[in-house]
């Protein structure tokens, strides 16, 4: 693996770390945050397994976009397409006025984001 995917990983592991230390804090926490980087971390990742592939990601947040790109990378490979939207979705959403996460909302980025960044990192890791 190369200094490259290793700093794109990196990225996405310090996404994945605000979004759960923000998930944690008792009180005034900021779920759209924690939203927003949960999203943030995987599509990281995803960027980085296609420039592992040799190829330039596309300057989009779209985790659905992304994914049918990795799945052409990965023979196999899917997510379910409900889980990408909500990401996407609640990833830019809430960072506007008009609709603030909840803790329901920021625990669901956090669950999605945990199970999807454990299976693109064992990607990652076996290229």
């Amino acid at each position: 693996m190369n200094d490259v995917i290793k700093e794109w990983i990196a990225k996405a592991d310090g996404d994945f770390g605000t979004a759960q230390r923000e998930l944690a804090v008792e009180g005034a926490a900021n779920f759209d945050a924690v939203c927003f980087h949960a999203q943030q971390c995987i599509e990281k990742l995803m960027k980085a397994i296609l420039i592992a592939h040799g190829q330039v990601p596309p300057r989009t947040h779209d985790l659905i976009v992304l994914a049918d790109l990795v799945a052409l990378r990965l023979p196999g490979w899917q997510w379910p397409v409900e889980e990408l939207r909500f990401l996407s979705r609640a990833a830019v959403t809430f960072r506007y006025p008009g609709e603030s996460a909840e803790r329901e909302d920021g625990g669901e980025a956090v669950d999605i984001a945990a199970r999807l960044r454990q299976d693109l990192i064992r990607r990652l890791f076996s290229l």
